[in-house]
């Protein structure tokens, strides 16, 4: 094999879901010359201590105006009291005037570092989705695009936050898998997805209609989440991906804005190769 050759193998028929995604589906292997494997000579990145230090002591960053009002306060008081000037502030007296202003500055330092307590961010948590696991793939399927599905939803879960993908095409759900809501009339099985339901939605049409990614960052925050019954009830976030013009893919989240935006540009492309792959053929009923 020539130097430099990027060698892509194809995906293997899936065979057990449990198993690594290097084992099942091999990643791709680059072979550089002779020169190029020599030790990196170029720019090392610098680490910057002050700002490790502080991301790593953020509380005690945050209280050090308070500390330092604190101690400049008292400073102040004591030096009024051992300096023999009289206690009551006196304007015509220089010492009066700067003790005032130190006593105001100690005074906006121990008030900024209360503002820096009251507005510590908001860590978001993963949360663990309430349903049971599915794993329903359409029967009528060709085995090759049943692998690519699977290499699909193993990619997204290993990648991403997604713990839920449904894809809808040509009017049939052709696969349902990971956490999905729990059926109220059965304990042990999922919620079937009703796809012609679904595609008569608000947000099947509106995602449809505009042809582009749709992306629920705070599912809780959307009404149109009704639309969505198969999907557990605490999923944090969702993503609408079209499908060309016959379908859609859901990818339920367990972070709320859990999807970054490099996230949301590979699943588009994720999107366009699905599509191609399916409109190769036709889906029939049963």
């Amino acid at each position: 094999m020539e130097a430099g050759r990027l060698l892509c193998p194809v995906p293997t028929p899936w065979k057990n879901p449990k198993r690594p995604l290097s084992s099942t589906f091999p990643l791709f292997t680059v072979r550089a010359s002779s020169k190029l494997q020599g030790s990196y000579r170029g720019p090392k990145p610098k680490r910057d201590l002050v700002a490790d230090w502080v991301s790593s002591n953020d509380g005690a960053v945050r209280s050090l105006p308070i500390y330092v009002g604190g101690v400049s306060l008292m400073a102040v008081l004591f030096n009024r009291t051992v300096s023999g000037i009289a206690p009551v502030a006196d304007a015509s007296s220089s010492q009066s005037r700067a003790d005032l202003l130190t006593l105001g500055l100690a005074v906006t330092s121990i008030l900024t570092g209360l503002v820096w307590l009251s507005i510590r961010p908001k860590t978001i948590a993963v949360v663990n989705l309430e349903g049971v696991e599915c794993r329903r793939v359409y029967s009528g399927l060709p085995d090759f695009v049943v692998s690519e599905l699977l290499w699909v939803w193993e990619t997204l879960s290993l990648a991403t936050c997604c713990r839920s993908l449904v894809v809808v095409y040509d009017c049939f759900c052709i696969l349902q898998i990971g956490v999905a809501a729990e059926s109220p009339s059965d304990n042990d099985d999922a919620i079937t997805v009703d796809a012609h339901k679904l595609m008569q939605g608000s947000l099947y049409q509106g995602v449809m209609k505009s042809g582009a990614q749709s992306y629920l960052a705070n599912l809780s925050l959307y009404p149109g989440k009704s639309e969505l019954p198969f999907l557990p009830l605490n999923t944090q976030a969702v993503i609408l991906q079209p499908l060309g013009t016959k379908g859609i893919a859901i990818i339920g989240g367990d972070t709320i804005r859990g999807f970054t935006g490099s996230d949301q540009a590979w699943i588009t492309l994720i999107g366009e190769k699905l599509d191609a792959s399916l409109s190769k053929f036709v889906i029939s009923a049963g």
